[in-house]
């Protein structure tokens, strides 16, 4: 098993055990399509709510100003920005500067990947409509801002089983 912690042979930062942990620990995730409209928006630390708003402002505004032909990595106060956008939408996402940026591109990119196989070439629509349907399958992906699961085939399975789950009760409720 390979590890790929940024903290191998070091002391991890506060409030992280050392070790191989996996990559990255994100502090929010944000989907945010081309006009600035936050589509969805998970946060792993704690903020209150209005500097959440000016937070999701500031970053949706950087990210959506910056030329396509640019890094997708920015420094933004004590954290790191690495955004990827994918047709009309911007997903977002904010590290700690020592984190590993391709680790993280990864975790968007493996994002997108089931939301496409489970929506069936997703869009925008698909994420408005369905909202909790995409906040499950980052669930499954992400617990407390670290990767819980790689396998693609793994989180489908499990948002299936949901699915048919949530059917079986919504038919016992119409009988």
């Amino acid at each position: 098993q390979m590890c790929l912690s940024p903290f191998r042979g070091r002391a991890a930062p506060a409030g992280r055990a050392a070790g191989c942990e996996g990559g990255a620990m994100l502090h929010f995730f944000l989907l945010v399509s081309r006009q600035g409209k936050c589509r969805l928006s998970k946060w792993y630390t704690p903020h209150p709510e209005k500097e959440k708003k000016k937070m999701i402002r500031e970053v949706s505004q950087m990210c959506l100003s910056r030329p396509q032909k640019l890094c997708n990595f920015l420094e933004w106060r004590e954290y790191k920005i690495i955004y990827k956008r994918y047709a009309s939408l911007y997903f977002i996402t904010c590290v700690d500067k020592e984190d590993n940026e391709l680790i993280t591109l990864e975790v968007i990119h493996q994002f997108v990947e089931v939301l496409d196989r489970y929506f069936g070439n997703v869009c925008e629509l698909d994420l408005i409509f369905n909202f909790h349907k995409a906040y499950y399958v980052l669930d499954e992906l992400l617990i407390a801002g670290e990767q819980q699961e790689t396998s693609k085939k793994t989180v489908l399975k499990l948002i299936t089983e949901q699915d048919s789950v949530c059917e079986d009760g919504t038919d016992k409720d119409m009988q």
